[in-house]
């Protein structure tokens, strides 16, 4: 079992090192309706390493007639141009997929849970306490194969079938992961319901409940506060971030559930604001851009628009005022 460290209770300081998780080829992907290439998915992972990206969630190892989008789970892994320092990850439902996932390059098994029983029965056809079950064969696939495991939770901050999610309900499942072994925390903000105070409610919970487990905020941008709820979380001292790039995302198994936090939009953000991100924000947006063509739809990104804050552009390119 890896070490544990504790969700701090101080703010991250500016000068810190923020840690990035890409999900676009997994969250961001599994919505589109188009089969997207297999290669044009491993080009838009290793432009996204290239960028500076050291963790990526690849994809899902859901059943292929669930999410037909990563059907080529093990393909995609199989392409990609991993390099050290390069962490990958994907999801993981259960024993079957565990053993799927055993035999690729991937170095983190991702469980998920929802806190909402509603949202658990649409999302994976089972209960919590059904899909918790699944659970500890996984952690015994992954461990006996070399992997690191991280727990999930999602709907962690509502459910658009029930409303509010009491903080216990997300501290119980994260109890459950604590006593499986685990160390790392994804709380997930499915459909964007998430806000500033939601957020200071639940960290303050789990501080108090599973202090030795290392959390990861997942934000969705559906109500327009993803970035306004990273900046609580670096206020509470959390320092992994999850984000889309261009700002794909969504949950197909949840209604009104639109994009994550767009990546170019977090580096640009936690940049600007002194924190250290390792990435790349040109190349990044470089990226952003070739998925848009990819997927021949506009993205919902503003910094694959705009560009950085001190772009130049020629006097001569904009007209002048009338008058």
């Amino acid at each position: 079992m890896a070490e544990a460290g504790n969700v701090l209770p101080m703010p991250v300081r500016t000068g810190s090192r923020i840690e990035i998780c890409e999900v676009g080829p997994r969250d961001g992907f599994q919505i589109e309706k188009p089969f997207i290439p297999t290669e044009r998915k491993i080009e838009i992972v290793n432009g996204l390493i290239d960028a500076g990206l050291r963790k990526v969630q690849v994809t899902s190892f859901v059943s292929p007639r669930a999410v037909p989008q990563l059907a080529d789970a093990a393909e995609v892994l199989a392409g990609i141009d991993k390099r050290p320092g390069v962490v990958l990850t994907a999801l993981v439902p259960n024993a079957r997929g565990a053993e799927r996932a055993a035999e690729t390059q991937l170095d983190i098994m991702g469980l998920f849970c929802s806190a909402s029983e509603a949202h658990s029965r649409k999302n994976v056809n089972a209960s919590i306490d059904e899909t918790l079950a699944r659970f500890p064969p996984v952690v015994e696939i992954a461990t006996a194969a070399g992997k690191r495991v991280q727990g999930g939770v999602a709907t962690a901050f509502g459910c658009p079938f029930e409303g509010d999610v009491p903080p216990e309900s997300v501290v119980r499942i994260a109890r459950f992961y604590r006593d499986l072994g685990l160390v790392d925390l994804n709380l997930g903000d499915t459909t964007g319901m998430a806000t500033p105070a939601t957020v200071k409610a639940l960290l303050a919970a789990l501080r108090e409940g599973v202090p030795e487990m290392k959390i990861t905020l997942h934000f969705h941008n559906t109500r327009g506060v993803g970035l306004a709820n990273v900046m609580v979380g670096l206020a509470e001292g959390v320092n992994r971030y999850d984000s889309s790039i261009g700002g794909l995302g969504g949950c197909p198994f949840a209604a009104g559930a639109t994009g994550n936090i767009c990546t170019e939009d977090l580096v640009y953000l936690l940049e600007e604001s002194g924190y250290e991100t390792g990435i790349d924000l040109e190349r990044l947006i470089d990226v952003a851009k070739r998925t848009e063509a990819i997927l021949g739809r506009e993205l919902p990104g503003q910094v694959m628009k705009a560009g950085p804050r001190l772009t130049r552009h020629g006097v001569d390119d904009v007209s002048t005022a009338a008058g």
